[in-house]
């Protein structure tokens, strides 16, 4: 498969793939035992980036960084370059678990509040026939727990890795455990046992091809305002960068 070369979003390196392409190249670095850090980057993981020198780091070193969000895609777009559609990680969650149940990859569910993994271990297990998904655990954890959390993950022999918990504390933990976890996919995804397993709902198809998913999210969580402001000011970051980029 062709190598993507990633453009540059506010110094973030976004691998502008289709989702498509995107699980192609996952599943062809699994199937050769490559390990590989997948970050789904919305405008907020980018403008995070932006005062955190660790999580920005992390970001560049990552195998791949796909356009997450209506923000990513609008801001690659408007600084010039070709990306073909959004990455959303709930729906290539979903897709690498359409492949994992036909490819025999095993898979560990690690986050969420206690019980939910589990939830939506049930429901992929009805989702996709001969789904192996070889562990869960809770993400209630404190730090003298991560050599056994690393430990129980390797154990199992998953080839997957599934993290949820929130970032940029996944990618973090991810990171710095890269090297001592086992399975071949790393990849933080947030919310998705809560939505798989019921406990979150999700915005309707025409709120997400309208790019108006964030709204569905505010409305449902007001409390996620203070987070939202974050978005007028990738925009005006962006805005300028291309302004201070054509002169």
């Amino acid at each position: 498969m062709n190598v993507i070369t990633p453009i540059k979003i506010l110094g973030v390196p976004v691998h502008p793939y289709t989702m498509n392409g995107a699980v192609e190249k996952i599943v062809e670095r699994v199937s050769q035992k490559q390990k590989t850090l997948v970050v789904t980057a919305n405008a907020e993981i980018i403008m995070m980036g932006q005062s955190d020198t660790e999580y920005m780091e992390i970001l560049n070193k990552a195998a791949l960084v796909l356009p997450d969000g209506a923000g990513t895609v609008w801001a690659g777009r408007k600084l010039g370059y070709e990306v073909p559609e959004r990455v959303a990680g709930y729906d290539l969650f979903l897709n690498l678990m359409a492949e994992a149940a036909q490819k025999n990859f095993n898979v560990f569910f690690f986050g969420a509040a206690p019980g939910v993994a589990e939830e939506a271990k049930q429901k992929c297990e009805t989702l996709y026939p001969g789904i192996s998904i070889v562990g869960c655990r809770n993400g209630y954890f404190k730090d003298a727990d991560n050599h056994s959390i690393v430990e129980e993950i390797n154990n199992s022999g998953a080839d997957l890795l599934f993290v949820a918990l929130g970032a940029p504390k996944q990618e973090k933990w991810l990171a710095k455990y890269e090297d001592t976890l086992k399975p071949s996919l790393l990849m933080g995804i947030g919310g998705s046992f809560d939505v798989v397993a019921g406990k979150m709902e999700r915005a309707p198809k025409w709120m997400q091809d309208a790019s108006l998913e964030w709204l569905f999210r505010l409305y449902k969580q007001p409390s996620r305002f203070r987070r939202m402001l974050v978005l007028p000011k990738f925009v005006i970051k962006v805005l300028r960068f291309k302004s201070y980029k054509a002169s």
